[in-house]
């Protein structure tokens, strides 16, 4: 199973780039996932295993690196990649 994993993490700064934002796309990066930036949040898509191993570490290394609140959504890719609400990557 293919698994999506949409993320944002607060407080947001306009001047730079903080510290928890640059700790959770490491982790992604890391955990080999595609990753896709948009201008509210970050996706990132893979095998279940590692998606959720990812999203695990994500959250205390974002914390750890001062994030005050953590937006979280998975969802499921179909055989096309795709959400089943059809909303994904193609």
């Amino acid at each position: 199973m293919r698994l999506m994993v949409e993320f944002t993490t607060e407080p947001f700064e306009l001047d730079s780039f903080p510290d928890h934002a640059k700790a959770a796309r490491r982790v992604v990066d890391e955990a080999g996932l595609a990753v896709s930036v948009g201008p509210f949040g970050t996706s990132a898509e893979g095998e279940a295993e590692q998606a959720l191993a990812a999203v695990t570490r994500l959250l205390r290394e974002t914390l750890d690196a001062g994030a005050t609140r953590i937006s979280v959504q998975v969802s499921v890719l179909d055989e096309d990649n795709r959400t089943p609400e059809g909303v994904g990557t193609p």
